[in-house]
């Protein structure tokens, strides 16, 4: 008897992602996609006249497997300039395909079959993904509606199987930060214990009204057991290049290049050149968190008239509106009704709990141009 050859799929139950899904939707209804966290503008010209001009150069072979050392130099400087903390460039930064692999590369290098992941939801959909085809198992903090993490829930939920815990700040969906208290009440948990962390600190640099971002890093209890994972792609509105960063002490930096190298190996080596020029600038960088809030205030100005509710997010480039006071429809569907029917694409809040809470709320980025955001704000206040 012949028999064809089958998957057994390591991910039975997890389908197209809500982004993938929204984005296509919004391009096939012709809608205002402010689903999928992309800037809807381009980069900075000089970026792209950097890479062709390494291009042309002939810097067109594989990079370093830790990536190009004048990137991870830059990266370094820019670190200690700007938190404080000194990362040595040699064996504690290493460049990334994107934050995405850099999270996947990190969860590979301390998970082991059986070990508990702390996953605070609702959280980014590449975690628990990455924890299952580990042998990981999550174990889920599940947040309400005021994004608050409850600190004593989270000790309650600590086993000695207990390896790893996953923190977002800036976050996404919610846009909190944490506090200083929040992070004192991490130190307290993880002092003493054999617990890494995984701090994703994608939206670094976009923090809004005077406000300050803390990384786990600052803090020498954290920074001992913790990688960092940044983001290039959404610093410098760049999310297609797929260029992100990884910091983490010596040990912890070898054992997370073993698992790289066999990743992506190596990223893309004009852009790292090209990257480590621009970033001697750091205006690049310092104006990003005025520049969001701008975008941010414009959205909420243009939805300031709809019946939607809202906190000012305190970070990220997504805003949440909670509809609760006019409509018990499932968050899924309506964001799904208002892509094909208003022609705003947004994307429901209940796809970031994996029992898929639905708290009436809907994300919204804003990293947009002024006239989408603008139109986007006279729907939605016409709802």
């Amino acid at each position: 008897m012949k028999h064809s050859p089958r998957v057994r799929s390591k991910l039975p139950h997890l389908g197209m992602t809500i982004f993938t899904v929204m984005s296509k939707l919004a391009t096939d209804s012709g809608a205002i996609n402010l689903s999928q966290g992309f800037p809807s503008f381009d980069c900075s010209p000089e970026l792209t006249r950097l890479i062709h001009q390494y291009m042309k150069r002939g810097f067109n072979q594989y990079a370093p497997m830790p990536g190009v050392a004048a990137l991870r130099e830059r990266i370094a400087e820019k670190t200690a300039s700007h938190y404080g903390v000194d990362y040595h460039p040699d064996d504690e930064v290493t460049i990334t395909t994107g934050a995405t692999e850099a999270i996947f590369s990190a969860i590979s290098t301390v998970v082991n079959k059986g070990d508990e992941v702390m996953v605070i939801e609702p959280a980014y959909d590449s975690y628990v993904p990455a924890i299952m085809l580990n042998g990981g198992v999550p174990v889920y903090i599940s947040l309400g509606p005021s994004f608050t993490i409850d600190w004593e829930a989270v000790r309650e939920k600590m086993t000695p199987r207990t390896k790893l815990m996953i923190i977002n700040s800036p976050h996404n969906p919610s846009g909190k930060i944490l506090t200083p208290e929040d992070l004192d009440s991490l130190v307290r948990l993880v002092q003493g214990t054999g617990i890494f962390i995984i701090s994703d600190e994608v939206y670094e640099h976009i923090v809004f009204d005077g406000e300050n971002h803390l990384s786990l890093m600052q803090q020498p209890v954290l920074r001992e057991r913790t990688f960092v994972c940044g983001s290039f792609g959404k610093t410098l509105h760049l999310t297609g290049w797929k260029v992100g960063y990884c910091l983490a002490p010596r040990e912890l930096t070898e054992e997370f290049r073993k698992i790289h190298q066999f990743v992506t190996f190596s990223v893309v080596t004009p852009v790292q050149y090209a990257l480590a020029d621009f970033l001697k600038d750091r205006s690049h960088y310092l104006a990003l968190s005025e520049f969001y809030q701008y975008k941010r205030d414009r959205f909420l100005t243009a939805v300031s008239s709809s019946r939607f509710n809202f906190t000012p997010a305190q970070g990220s480039f997504f805003q949440i509106l909670s509809y609760e006071s006019f409509s018990e429809e499932y968050d899924y569907d309506l964001a799904v009704r208002l892509t094909r029917e208003a022609g705003v694409a947004s994307i429901p809040v209940s796809v970031f709990y994996h029992q898929k809470k639905d708290y009436k709320l809907l994300r919204f980025c804003f990293a947009k141009s002024d006239d989408e955001l603008d139109r986007a704000g006279e729907i939605l206040s016409r709802l």
